[in-house]
């Protein structure tokens, strides 16, 4: 794999059990690119991420992510391949009864930190990274989607992945606030981190130009900031 690649795609098939859900995927995303991921219900976005982060396995092809043949993978060695991924989920997925330290301190002493000042500085890092510094010790029910969403892509930064997957992560944002979710995810990239998004918001993708990938017709069609 090339090092300038965080993502390397080869003649990829991607499979749902056995029903063939992309052919001939051929791709490729740099360090600190930004990209988005679009295509209609179904086409198979979902299952491109899944992929990426090994929930899905490699039958046909080849994909390389953040330096792992995802073709030879072993199971053991998955939870290494997703340290250095960030994922963002649309819905959030905090846990409600911690507080946002709490709920990206479980994260890191899950991941091998150990310190626990360590560990504060770390989250104190990401939180002003992400402008929450001082909500840390508030519960997620007492957050504003924007600022929930916020902490979700702070907990996908803790171990500096060299990969952001973002899968609709403004799909349950008003528009004023999906535009504040867009310029921080491009703000990641621009330190170095490749990010991939998937949304349905072509009004984001028109106010914010960046690399098109589309799923469509079975295959991925990467092109520039056109959506056709």
């Amino acid at each position: 794999m090339q090092s300038e690649n965080t993502i390397k795609l080869e003649n990829l098939s991607i499979f749902q059990r056995k029903n063939l859900i992309l052919a001939n995927v051929n791709l490729e995303i740099g360090k600190g690119e930004f990209a988005y991921l679009i295509g209609k219900t179904g086409s198979g976005k979902s299952s491109l991420l899944k992929t990426l982060y090994a929930e899905l396995p490699v039958i046909d092809g080849q994909a390389f992510v953040a330096g792992y043949n995802l073709k030879l993978l072993k199971r053991n060695e998955i939870p290494f391949l997703r340290r250095r991924l960030g994922i963002v989920f649309q819905d959030f997925q905090l846990l409600e009864d911690r507080s946002i330290n709490e709920n990206l301190a479980f994260v890191l002493r899950a991941t091998g930190w150990k310190e626990q000042r360590k560990i504060e500085e770390r989250i104190k890092e990401v939180l002003v990274e992400v402008g929450l510094v001082a909500k840390g010790y508030k519960f997620p029910h007492e957050l504003s989607g924007g600022e929930q969403q916020r902490v979700a892509i702070a907990r996908a930064m803790l171990n500096k992945p060299e990969i952001i997957l973002a899968d609709e992560p403004t799909g349950n944002l008003d528009p004023e606030t999906s535009n504040g979710i867009l310029r921080l995810l491009m703000s990641i990239s621009q330190n170095g981190q490749a990010v991939l998004m998937a949304t349905h918001n072509y009004n984001l993708i028109y106010k914010f130009p960046a690399r098109i990938i589309k799923c469509e017709e079975g295959t991925v069609i990467s092109s520039t900031n056109q959506i056709d």
